[in-house]
């Protein structure tokens, strides 16, 4: 499997700026650019990246997403006089042109190019490409919000053309639609397009009544255009989560990409002028942790939007370090969705409920009435009642936009040690990770317990020394000696058992236990509320015992492993982002039927919980060794 991450940033994308009065256009800005590259240099981020040289884009790449018509129209434009440009970006919507924009546009498609290639070769494994001018708006014939190629739909066609690629995934977090993109292949079953972005019922740019919920592609490409419209502003990290969860990767596991593509505007941060959300940078350092387990962790971001710069620079380092492989943050505080986002999530799960299998069982039918319209008439009538239409302070209406205060992101601790396993001595240390050797030998007292609580009569040798392996790898975890663990114990229930009473004791007051397989938890580990047991099984539902002890009954069991990822990112992941434990504990039971490919992707999957302190546990005997 490749490793490292691209970077690929030239400073020549800036020298193009705005040479006119446009109110709609000054926030566009070469700054953009530096203050993010900046950022990256500052926190030691760029220096770790895989640097990729760019270069212009031809013109027959270009012609992959744009009419020759367009394309040789733009070609004039570095020889034309200020008038000449300002009369030439009128027949455009929200979009300014420059004699070197030409240039810079080019560069910016060559530059996601070369991204597309190196990920593609195995050069890396991922990587971002901050380039400007954006590209999501631009379509076919016309310039439009910033845009002037399509930097993603051409890299898209060129992936398919150049590597046989079947499946493309786009996602698109900008605050604005990215209807370029929509357009290019609204038609096209081979590209899954994933958008969210302010919409308010048509009322935010750009105003299209095709950026709604239901519009959801066309003929071939029904179903593969996923519009999340954001009715209200003010969006915070849970709704982000929540439309990931139960939109956008059950959907995008069913489509099984081949290469993903990120739309990465990050004027859906808070702060931003454009978007007016609150959504803190460190969510992206989420987002994309999600993201990276699909496609086999083939992911190319590409900068779009972001007009506040210091929340912009934040959320491009949040972006990268993920991208690099550290451990995301610990979750702000999450207090679930808010009415609103939960209302476009329903709409657009019932808009795709024919198209994916992962949707059949949705129940609700879309908002008829949604809250945010019955606010807007509400007010309405005030205004009416109002004489005048005059609004009185303190009505809920700025007369200034006031200052948005947000804490910087915490630094993210990367142990020296990525992954250290217990196993065996017969058996092979995997690649990139290290045998555990714990620098002291278990103690008296501890052995003593160990016997008394886990073992009846005298215990084996083989089977207490695994049980002090576990105990080292969570000594090592709260030390930061290492991130994550694996141990192959004979007898993972005990294991398991003996794991989460260590664990409650001295590693961390909360504690999410990831339960695949049949055997049975006994209630005195949830009793405290200090850890949150979830099983995944295939027994016969029961009363539920605690509110931390959630039980889900599989008909097949863990064997089915479409119902299996249900349940994992439609229920475990929502309730483990809320619980925000501090320590992952994640075991197979002996007969799960969890295949290796399900394991792989539960395991990536949890590691965004918990500053990637997980360890896992699988049964040595009846398990396959892998």
């Amino acid at each position: 499997m490749s490793s490292g991450t691209a970077l690929v940033y030239d400073e020549e994308m800036t020298r193009y700026k705005l040479l006119w009065v446009d109110p709609a256009c000054k926030i566009e800005v070469p700054e953009r650019l530096t203050v993010s590259h900046t950022a990256l240099q500052e926190e030691g981020l760029a220096e770790r990246c895989v640097s990729v040289p760019i270069r212009q884009a031809t013109d027959a790449e270009i012609l992959l997403a744009h009419s020759e018509e367009y394309l040789e129209a733009v070609k004039k434009t570095p020889h034309m006089s200020l008038d000449e440009l300002r009369t030439f970006t009128q027949q455009y919507g929200d979009v300014y042109f420059h004699p070197n924009i030409y240039h810079c546009a080019k560069l910016a498609i060559g530059a996601t190019l070369q991204l597309v290639d190196s990920v593609m070769t195995g050069k890396v494994r991922n990587g971002m490409a901050l380039v400007r001018p954006p590209g999501h708006h631009s379509q076919r014939s016309a310039a439009n919000g910033f845009c002037v190629f399509n930097n993603v739909a051409i890299a898209a066609h060129y992936a398919k053309k150049q590597y046989d690629i079947k499946r493309v995934l786009i996602v698109d977090w900008d605050v604005h639609h990215g209807q370029g993109v929509q357009f290019a292949f609204e038609d096209d079953p081979s590209v899954l397009y994933f958008s969210w972005h302010r919409y308010e019922h048509q009322g935010f740019w750009p105003n299209l009544r095709e950026s709604d919920y239901d519009s959801v592609g066309k003929e071939k490409g029904s179903g593969f255009n996923i519009n999340v419209p954001w009715n209200k502003v003010g969006m915070e990290n849970s709704d982000y989560l929540s439309v990931f969860f139960h939109v956008l990767l059950p959907i995008a596991y069913e489509f099984s990409p081949d290469l993903v593509f990120v739309c990465a505007g990050f004027d859906s941060a808070i702060g931003d002028p454009e978007g007016h959300m609150c959504a803190t940078p460190d969510i992206f350092a989420h987002l994309t942790h999600l993201l990276k387990s699909l496609a086999g962790g083939k992911l190319c971001a590409v900068l779009e939007g972001g007009y506040n710069l210091t929340s912009l620079a934040q959320s491009v380092c949040q972006t990268v370090q993920t991208l690099l492989g550290d451990p995301a943050p610990q979750t702000s505080e999450l207090n679930g969705p808010c009415e609103s986002a939960l209302e476009s999530i329903q709409c657009v799960r019932s808009a795709h409920k024919p198209y994916w299998a992962c949707l059949k069982h949705t129940v609700a039918p879309p908002v008829s009435e949604p809250s945010t319209k019955r606010c807007k008439l509400a007010e309405k009538e005030e205004g009416v009642q109002a004489e005048g239409g005059q609004k009185e302070e303190g009505d809920g209406q700025k007369t200034e936009e006031e200052e948005v205060v947000w804490m910087k992101p915490p630094s993210r601790l990367a142990p020296p040690v990525h992954t250290e396993v217990a196993l065996p001595a017969d058996l092979e240390v995997p690649d990139r990770c290290d045998r555990v050797r714990s620098s002291l030998a278990p103690t008296l007292e501890i052995l003593q317990r160990l016997r008394d609580n886990f073992f009846e009569g005298s215990a084996e040798e083989d089977a207490l020394m695994s049980l002090c392996s576990v105990i080292a790898l969570f000594e090592k975890m709260k030390k930061q000696e290492i991130r994550n663990g694996l141990a192959l114990v004979p007898d993972v229930s005990v294991a398991m058992l003996c794991a989460a009473q260590h664990a409650r004791m001295s590693l961390t007051n909360r504690l999410l236990l990831v339960y695949l397989g049949d055997g049975e938890i006994p209630t005195y580990v949830t009793e405290d509320g200090k850890a949150l047991v979830v099983q995944i099984s295939s027994k016969e539902p029961e009363e539920q015992k605690s509110r931390y002890q959630v039980s889900v009954s599989l008909l097949k069991g863990c064997s089915d492993v479409a119902g299996l990822m249900q349940a994992v990112l439609c229920l475990l992941l929502p309730l483990a982002y809320e619980y925000d434990p501090g320590l992952v504990l994640l075991a197979r039971g002996p007969g799960s039927g969890v295949g290796k490919a399900a394991w792989a992707q539960i395991t990536s999957l949890l590691q965004g919980l918990a500053q990637g302190h997980t360890l896992a546990l699988l049964q040595v005997r009846g398990t396959p060794r892998e």
